[in-house]
């Protein structure tokens, strides 16, 4: 599935926000069961853009390190 644009262009911090607020919408007793299918696939398209920034972050951070372990 790809990312829409509008989820590409959140910050980490406004996705999990979402998803939060949508895995709470999800558990309420009245949750519009016409509105499951929506829920779903805009929490995997914000779970993947969540990876996609973590994994980005872990290689810069590992990038990083190695340039510091090769200058000292």
């Amino acid at each position: 599935m790809e990312i829409s644009e509008g989820v590409a262009k959140l910050t980490y911090s406004e996705a999990i926000n979402e998803l939060e607020r949508i895995v709470n919408a999800m558990q309420t007793p009245d949750c519009d069961i016409d509105k499951l299918a929506d829920y779903t696939n805009r929490a995997l398209q914000l779970m993947q853009h969540c990876r996609a920034k973590l994994t980005d972050t872990e290689e810069k951070i590992n990038s990083a390190l190695s340039q510091i372990s090769s200058t000292l």
